[in-house]
């Protein structure tokens, strides 16, 4: 034990340049790596972003099927034409490469703004860092999104109210999941300033898209964007989809039910992911806030029908900020948890786990959601549980 205690202390683990440099290396590599494949299915994610900027400008349906171009449907808002754009007119093989990087490098930058110690900033990137590559591989958005919902609370603990209301409302027309920023309302020391900037770049991103189109057209895509997120909500609910990795994905699959409503789920989810507001004496201490964030960003991914393994990086993040502000030595409830989140979440997609479990078990009855479903209840009981006087975690870093 001491000698691999000795060995996880060498610079390599321990220097920020390192962990940094291999967050780069995954995010380029693999973006050269499924384009050098020439596969279309291996970068089926890009065509389609891209794509959303030409059809944008060219004001044709952003939701309907395009099979010479791509496979499945966009399910992005029409602001992604102008974040996708810088990217979609460079040639493939560099746009998508400075998109992956540009997804690690937004990421990097959120999780280095985190108010914990440089080591324990450094824990995260190690523990995010096989995520980083499954989502990578897919040149998800993913990583931004992890990034925005992580700096919406960082701006507002900053009293960056106007900026972190900019990043809610960019998620929440990009993908719709930046609205959970808006959990973190309570720590916010101006709201009325916050409410009215939510109003404002609410007003801005729905009408920016027009900039390169026109309004009839925006106006009719938001219709259609609505229309497409209901359809893809039920299509979610198949046994053999490979999204609706979820908290109700579990049971509708275990259950061999599609028919299994969301509601009860959600109605149980938002009951107790409120119950830690009552502890309001408990705001201003800096581990709830993160407990929180740890709970948002869970919950982002374990409650939604449209979470696939690539988004797993958003709730193992929260995994992450979640371990490594325990309190040492980390009790054995929270190395099982952490050792069974990392086993059977971020590494069930990879050759590490044999075929057979993977194949037959992991993912017909959407077991990587179980044990950020079991930490997510521990999140909340520590929330629940929080003591008033508990120490204070020291920020030490900037």
């Amino acid at each position: 034990m001491h000698t691999l205690k000795k060995f996880f202390e060498l610079p390599f683990f321990t220097k920020k340049k390192y962990i940094i440099s291999i967050w780069l290396i995954i995010a380029i590599g693999s973006s050269i790596k499924q384009y050098l494949t020439r596969n279309p299915d291996n970068y089926n994610n890009y065509s389609i972003y891209k794509n959303v900027f030409f059809h944008t400008i060219n004001k044709i349906s952003l939701y309907a099927t395009y099979p010479n171009e791509y496979f499945d449907h966009n399910h992005y808002g029409p602001i992604f034409s102008l974040i996708i754009a810088p990217f979609a007119v460079l040639p493939d093989w560099l746009g998508m490469t400075i998109w992956s990087l540009f997804n690690a490098v937004v990421l990097i930058y959120a999780i280095n703004k985190l108010p914990l110690k440089q080591e324990q900033i450094n824990l995260v990137l190690w523990i995010g860092a096989h995520e980083l590559l499954t989502t990578i591989l897919s040149y998800q958005f993913n990583p931004i999104m992890t990034a925005i919902i992580i700096l919406s609370y960082v701006f507002i603990k900053e009293k960056k109210d106007f900026w972190a209301a900019m990043l809610i409302m960019l998620g929440t027309f990009v993908k719709l999941y930046g609205i959970v920023g808006l959990a973190f309302f309570f720590f916010s020391k101006d709201k009325i300033k916050f409410i009215g900037s939510l109003v404002f770049w609410g007003i801005v991103f729905f009408i920016l898209p027009m900039l390169i189109s026109s309004p009839e057209y925006i106006l009719q895509t938001y219709v259609e964007w609505y229309e497409r997120l209901v359809v893809k909500n039920s299509e979610n609910a198949s046994l053999i989809s490979m999204q609706d990795i979820s908290f109700m994905g579990m049971f509708r699959r275990i259950l061999h039910n599609p028919e299994l409503s969301n509601l009860p789920f959600l109605l149980f989810g938002l009951v107790l992911f409120s119950l830690p507001y009552l502890k309001i004496s408990c705001y201003k201490k800096q581990k709830f806030q993160l407990l929180l964030l740890s709970s948002v960003l869970l919950f982002t991914v374990i409650f939604s029908s449209g979470s696939e393994s690539p988004t797993y990086i958003i709730a193992f993040l929260g995994v992450a900020i979640w371990f490594v502000i325990q309190e040492r030595p980390r009790s054995t409830r929270v190395l099982f948890l952490f050792i069974f989140a990392l086993i059977l979440t971020s590494f069930s997609p990879s050759d590490i786990i044999p075929k057979f479990l993977r194949e037959n078990y992991i993912i017909p009855y959407a077991l990587k959601a179980l044990p950020c479903v079991l930490i997510w209840f521990s999140v909340i009981y520590e929330m629940i549980f929080f003591k008033q006087t508990e120490e204070e975690i020291k920020i030490v870093h900037k």
